[in-house]
């Protein structure tokens, strides 16, 4: 079992994928060349982006991510002033300063290369990192994979064989399911609820209080998100020129300007989830939930229906809502590069409507159907990033995942008996989708709405 805090990681904007992940990379790179006594020695970088690290790399700023991992920067303990003081230093001396207080000459011009041509290996988000001395000699040669939701593999990792297709943990769990029925199955022979198997899950790696710690920190951190987009006006960057409308909307609903309370509760979830995602395309700390293109979907509903003092309620709304989230990313992926936005959003929709559930009282098969409902109507949904910008569509699809949560849930609660359409089965479809889309749907902006909205 992984561990749901593996799926909550505090980053930087705009993307788990194309901006944690390359920073991970390359501070995972720098650790082993410490270890193996190498980083003394090293005279230059080169690092290579391929598939939809080099074709939407730009705009999700990878480049900056490699220059901020390569720093020593850490995407949990990064704040966007001290990324931006990094990145307009080596801007202006073409030179890197390392961990271990030497400095190396780098031109982000010539030292990270796109390479269009070649085709990503084991998956599409592909890196490669070369160190040399002042001969040119290869020191150290590593090829790395950012698979999703701020993850990452070597490629040694991933060709390594492992046994029924589960790469194994390292640690046991207290209770361990690799299914939606197998989860079912735990809570029904336990009388335990969905957030009582994770947390005792997570209490098998680390003490309750910790777990709690790290709990009420994401939540903080989301929360905290949230308040700054509301109260951020301007524009977003990059060449869309796209405008901040969170704090306006904001604005509005607290002046009156909603029609009626049910339409307001829309309002509040559409400006709660825009909130988080333009402070994403900002480049602002977010939590990957379970990527940070899909980041605002569960804040904008744990927000909603729960109150700050209501402690508990959010603790077991996050729990549910990852342990949903695990099975997406053991039995399929939550990659946009693999997935497509289904991947993305509709898994962020789906661990909502799980969390929402579980807290509205919802049994454990209750929390699957909503889960499996939130995913369904995600189905085939494409990764199609205008101007390879993490802005438009995906800012308003989370307000859009957000409300499809909520009716998820809802619905849901009102199920009596099985369904037709089990949460196994969605996954899986949602995977073999996956799989038969069309790679230029697949954040490459070669399709769907970015090959077709003129950026001016």
């Amino acid at each position: 079992m992984l561990s749901i805090l593996d799926l909550f990681r505090v980053g930087l904007g705009p993307s788990s994928s194309h901006t944690v992940g390359p920073m991970r990379i390359a501070n995972r790179f720098l650790d082993e060349l410490q270890s193996s006594d190498l980083l003394s020695i090293i005279s230059k970088f080169q690092v290579t982006l391929r598939g939809s690290l080099a074709f939407t790399g730009p705009g999700h700023a990878t480049p900056e991510a490699v220059i901020y991992g390569l720093c020593g920067l850490r995407p949990e303990t990064t704040l966007p002033e001290m990324a931006e003081a990094a990145l307009q230093e080596v801007s202006t001396s073409k030179s890197l300063l390392l961990p271990n207080g030497r400095r190396l000459p780098f031109d982000p011009d010539t030292d990270i290369i796109f390479d269009y041509e070649n085709r990503s290996g084991l998956h599409p988000n592909e890196m490669q990192i070369t160190a040399l001395d002042t001969n040119g000699t290869i020191l150290s040669d590593s090829v790395f994979y950012s698979t999703g939701g701020g993850f990452i593999a070597s490629e040694k990792q991933l060709l390594t064989p492992v046994e029924n297709d589960i790469v194994p943990a390292g640690r046991s769990s207290a209770y361990e399911y690799t299914s939606a029925i197998e989860l079912l199955d735990i809570c029904s022979r336990e009388n335990k609820r969905v957030s009582d198997v994770v947390f005792g899950n997570e209490t098998s790696i680390a003490e309750p209080d910790a777990v709690n710690e790290q709990l009420d920190i994401i939540c903080n951190t989301m929360n905290a998100c949230i308040d700054r987009g509301l109260n951020t006006t301007g524009q977003l960057p990059g060449k869309l020129k796209v405008k901040r409308r969170a704090a306006a909307i904001w604005s509005r609903i607290n002046t009156g300007a909603s029609s009626n309370e049910r339409e307001e509760i829309f309002d509040l979830l559409s400006v709660y989830a825009l909130a988080v995602n333009e402070e994403n395309a900002a480049g602002g700390q977010v939590v990957t939930a379970p990527t940070n293109g899909a980041a605002g979907i569960i804040p904008s509903v744990m927000r909603q229906y729960t109150e700050p003092t209501e402690v508990d309620k959010r603790r077991r709304f996050l729990l549910a809502a990852g342990g949903i989230g695990l099975l997406y990313k053991q039995r399929a992926s939550i990659s946009g590069a693999e997935m497509g936005c289904q991947g993305e959003v509709g898994v962020a929709s789906s661990m909502a409507a799980a969390g929402l559930a579980e807290i509205w009282g919802a049994s454990p098969d209750q929390v699957t159907i909503a889960a499996e409902i939130a995913m369904e109507h995600h189905l085939g949904m494409t990764c199609d990033p205008v101007g390879g910008l993490v802005q438009i569509p995906c800012i308003e699809r989370n307000a859009m995942g957000s409300v499809k949560a909520v009716n998820a849930a809802r619905l849901a609660l009102h199920a009596i008996g099985p369904t037709h359409v089990s949460l196994d089965t969605v996954i899986e479809t949602m995977r073999q989708t996956g799989l038969d889309m069309s790679e230029k749907y697949k954040e490459t902006s070669q399709g769907g709405l970015a090959a077709n909205v003129v950026e001016c």
